[in-house]
């Protein structure tokens, strides 16, 4: 995938830190989502892409808001749905630690250590598992010494 986004927004949002982004400020990229996509379709979306090129960037809230269309449009118990959920608090894990609050973030990357264990193979949504958990560790090592 492409790291090229045609709309970086002007600043991550933190809880407490910075000025939320205005209401539907995000909302053509969330429109890309709609249920009854398959999930190779919703892996495609502008949503989910751009949600990725957020979290690695470290606008943590706005993937969050991204990644969560795509979540509620996939099915139910799926693998696929376990990986955007994983996401989702990965994200989150990553937005409390920058508003240093490294006990909700270790919270949140023991669930996405728990959800990562759920899946089985080695792609999920056309991520390498491997690459997720190595972040996860890489986020878990910040958290320990934040702690």
């Amino acid at each position: 995938m492409s790291e090229e986004v045609r709309d970086v927004p002007e600043h991550a949002y933190v809880p407490g830190q910075t000025p939320r982004h205005a209401e539907g400020r995000f909302e053509y990229l969330t429109a890309t989502v709609h249920q009854g996509m398959s999930s190779a379709q919703l892996t495609q979306s502008e949503a989910f892409r751009t949600g990725l090129v957020y979290l690695r960037r470290g606008y943590f809230w706005e993937a969050h808001e991204l990644f969560e269309p795509v979540w509620m449009a996939l099915q139910a118990g799926s693998d696929d749905r376990r990986l955007v959920q994983a996401l989702i608090q990965l994200a989150n894990a990553q937005l409390k630690l920058k508003m240093q609050r490294p006990k909700a973030a270790k919270r949140l990357c023991n669930m996405v250590r728990g959800l990562l264990a759920t899946l089985t193979g080695t792609r999920v949504m056309g991520l390498e598992l491997s690459q997720i958990r190595a972040q996860l560790e890489a986020v878990e090592g910040d958290v320990n010494d934040a702690l």
